[in-house]
């Protein structure tokens, strides 16, 4: 069979692209081992997020006499909280299953492997195999957890993925890794009453953050949720135990129920037979690519995690839009590289654009704007009050360049943001654009 366009992988870069290329008129194809939607759909963001919902909602239950209302003491029902994870997860993969139909695009259950620059083989699950060709190939296989290889075996010892399939909580939980992976899980897991310790080998948790964003989440998930953090030392001495695991960090001796690592992510390259197209691959196993998401072989494109680029699944989305544009209309159209950041932490943290920290050490004269949502009317009266936003500015031209917030929906509010960095908006600009209220959106009028 012979395509216009076939795409690798049908995660947030995989699918979307596949679904642009037949809009535009291309006879596609798209190749899945797994599951439609990829990491961040199954094993991810939105198993994640659901899970996430369900631990602040119980941590609301727990707090409902601030707002005079009296519930008694609400149990937790792990299980339940999985299902219906399973079910939210269920639903969308199916929708994504109907967009594909609707397309007319020819889904390919199994794994693809090159056989040259322009034949893919795909082997099926029951070892069957077929050969297809594309004119265009997009190569969009994602990332995996890194699991080093001093972590030893053990059913006490998991990753992310594996962390969302349990059937119940552990009491007690080590995490290994400070990113924005481990300090999510670890706020879903200490708001459902579950004692946790985060290890890090760097100075702090969240280092992509400025310190004093970083620091509001952090005395949050300390004063709110109980979670210890224990920074600048390896974990090291793993074992497991009949009662869970037991490590060391620095000077301490720490013992849990179960370990989860989530240390980063590393590309799936795994039975793809790059060199059979002549597809290069960094010394880290990525895919390098240039401006257009072309690997070094014309025809080939590489979006989302494997490029060893920006790893969300939203940058993944607007790489795929780009790359297929490239690739049919032959635009050279630059991707968007004003790419927000979002972290369902409690509390939730947004950013886009430079840091004050980056802005400073690329020698650029700032201008910073802080608010406070305890001095926000609508804050006040929700009850959610911890945190802040800021604003950065190139002092000279006023001009926005970046943004952070940690704080109540802070994932949402960040969006009002990127658009204002994306237009060039001037703080001043921004400062007399009527917000209503009372609203949390408002806090950004404050800040500019």
């Amino acid at each position: 069979m012979e395509f216009d366009v076939i795409v690798i992988g049908a995660g947030p870069g995989g699918y979307p692209a596949a679904i642009k290329a037949a809009k535009m008129g291309a006879k596609t194809a798209i190749i899945e081992r797994e599951w439609l939607g990829g990491t961040c759909l199954n094993c991810g963001c939105i198993p994640t997020k659901t899970l996430i919902a369900g631990a602040e909602t119980y941590q609301k239950i727990l707090h409902a006499d601030t707002f005079g209302i009296n519930v008694g003491t609400p149990t937790i029902d792990y299980p339940a909280m999985k299902k219906r994870k399973d079910g939210v997860v269920s639903t969308l993969q199916g929708g994504i299953g109907s967009l594909l139909k609707a397309h007319n695009i020819t889904v390919f259950e199994g794994l693809g492997s090159f056989v040259n620059e322009h034949m893919i083989e795909v082997t099926k699950n029951d070892g069957s195999a077929e050969r297809i060709e594309g004119k265009h190939i997009i190569i969009a296989t994602g990332s995996t957890s890194t699991v080093p290889g001093f972590i030893p075996e053990g059913k006490q010892i998991v990753e992310s993925r594996s962390f969302l399939e349990l059937d119940n909580l552990p009491k007690s939980l080590l995490v290994l890794g400070g990113g924005y992976i481990g300090c999510e899980l670890a706020c879903m897991a200490a708001g459902l009453g579950v004692e946790v310790t985060v290890v890090e080998l760097l100075d702090d948790v969240l280092m992509l953050l400025d310190k004093d964003v970083r620091t509001v989440v952090k005395k949050h998930m300390k004063d709110q949720l109980g979670v210890t953090f224990i920074t600048g030392a390896p974990m090291q001495d793993i074992q497991t135990t009949k009662k869970g695991v037991k490590a060391k960090a620095g000077d301490q001796t720490l013992e849990a129920e179960m370990l989860l690592v989530a240390i980063g992510r590393s590309p799936v390259t795994d039975g793809l037979k790059l060199e059979a197209a002549g597809v290069e691959q960094n010394e880290h196993g990525y895919i390098p690519v240039d401006e257009l998401s072309r690997t070094n072989v014309e025809h080939i494109y590489c979006i989302g995690d494997v490029s060893g680029r920006m790893q969300l699944a939203h940058a993944a989305t607007s790489q795929a839009i780009y790359a297929v544009e490239h690739a049919l209309k032959e635009e050279e159209k630059i991707e968007e590289v004003v790419i927000p950041g979002v972290i369902f932490t409690t509390p939730e943290v947004g950013l886009v654009g430079l840091t004050e920290t980056e802005a400073k050490d690329a020698g650029i004269e700032i201008a910073v704007g802080k608010h406070f949502f305890r001095g926000l009317g609508k804050a006040l009266a929700s009850n959610e009050t911890d945190g802040f936003v800021k604003i950065i500015t190139e002092k000279q031209s006023d001009k926005i360049i970046g943004a952070q917030c940690a704080g109540p929906h802070a994932t949402d509010l960040i969006s009002e943001m990127v658009i204002a960095i994306r237009e060039e908006i001037t703080a001043e600009e921004l400062g007399n654009t009527v917000h209503g209220h009372p609203t949390f959106a408002e806090i950004w009028m404050e800040a500019a």
